[in-house]
């Protein structure tokens, strides 16, 4: 599997993957090996060992980093452990726990790959004298006529090019990604011909620093106010009862509101100043209209023009559908499905596509 764009024979071309101890990640570096490449593998460390090892269903965990370092031994390849663990509780852990604080619902994995993977692994690649980046992610890398685009997975069952949307154009030039055309299928197929220790490894599934799915706990620990006691209001304010604090509650949520009225209630929204959170029924979620901040544009030129043409992504397991959007104020821009769509939730990233090209995206900010 050659990677053409770097121009040099995989022989003279040193990589640098990006393992995670799964078998997508580990699978990467055996084709990259095999495609005579001179390879190196790298694993951060994240967060504490003790806790990452209570589960084996997240990535980067105590568990995790061991696979990896047994698959590279497996492909005879140098393999560093990195501890990023400081960049990771600044950069997404802090900002996962301050997100909820303010009513929004964040997107944990898009902010690591912005900033710990995408950022800082990608200096220390350089600094080990790489040519490219390696990922197991399902994405396509294809060279267009101004430079690298970004595509979807050719498997949309595990496409994962909304998680990478804040990717930036120096940042691709220099990242590969050789599961592009892949099935998770043919991942496990290629893993078991390689002998794999982890062919058959689950999948992570949990955010990763929260092993056992316990997200309030964490929070309570990191941000004591957030549970602080507020109402559950209705769409024109009456109270129908309490809650013991607004971390409890995103967008959409219907389970576990604590109230009974005959009727299915949704959160429609979450107010942190008021400590409000705000129930209606299903209607109430759809939206037609909403702004987009902390914009990363991959598209031709500058932003497209007013009331351009597009496909949208809200949500990492949904379809994108058509919408416009168009430039507002103060660099945020503005979002207009064709068909109002479930569940706009604050926090969450918009990606934007031209068909199957990803155009970039931002996050969604509140009314």
């Amino acid at each position: 599997m050659a990677l053409d764009f770097i121009g040099k024979v995989p022989a003279k071309t040193r990589i640098v993957v990006a393992m995670s101890g799964g078998v997508d990640s580990s699978t990467a570096a055996a084709l990259m090996v095999e495609a005579g490449y001179e390879v190196i593998g790298i694993t951060l460390q994240l967060y504490d060992h003790g806790v990452a090892i209570e589960s084996s269903r997240t990535c980067c965990a105590g568990r995790d980093i061991y696979d990896a370092r047994r698959v590279a031994e497996s492909l005879d390849i140098p393999h560093y452990v990195l501890d990023y663990e400081s960049q990771f509780r600044q950069e997404v852990i802090d900002t996962f726990a301050d997100s909820y604080l303010r009513g929004e619902t964040p997107v944990p994995c898009v902010q690591c790959n912005q900033t710990v993977k995408f950022r800082d692994l990608l200096i220390t690649a350089n600094d080990l004298g790489a040519d490219a980046l390696v990922t197991g992610h399902y994405v396509r890398r294809i060279e267009g006529k101004t430079g690298p685009e970004l595509y979807r997975g050719v498997d949309h069952s595990k496409d994962q090019s909304y998680f990478l949307f804040a990717t930036t154009r120096e940042q691709l030039s220099y990242l590969a990604f050789p599961l592009c055309g892949m099935s998770k299928s043919e991942t496990r197929d290629h893993a078991q011909r390689f002998g794999l220790r982890v062919a058959e490894k689950p999948e992570s599934q949990d955010i990763c620093f929260i092993p056992n799915g316990d997200y309030g706990r964490l929070l309570e620990k990191l941000r004591p106010g957030g549970w602080e006691p507020g109402d559950i209001v209705d769409l024109d304010g009456k109270r129908l009862g309490g809650h013991d604090g607004i971390v409890h509650f995103t967008v959409g949520q219907r389970r576990r509101l604590g109230i009974a009225t005959g009727k299915p209630l949704y959160v429609i929204r979450v107010e942190p100043g008021t400590r409000n959170v705000v129930v209606g029924p299903r209607q109430a979620l759809f939206r037609q209209h909403f702004s987009v901040g902390g914009i990363n544009w991959l598209g031709e030129g500058e932003l497209g023009n007013e009331g351009s043409e597009i496909l949208v992504k809200i949500r990492s397991t949904s379809e994108p559908v058509p919408a416009t959007i168009s430039m507002g104020a103060n660099g945020r821009w503005n979002v207009t499905f064709t068909t109002p769509a479930e569940g706009t939730s604050p926090g969450q990233a918009a990606v934007f596509y031209q068909g199957e090209r990803v155009l970039g995206g931002g996050w969604i900010e509140s009314d």
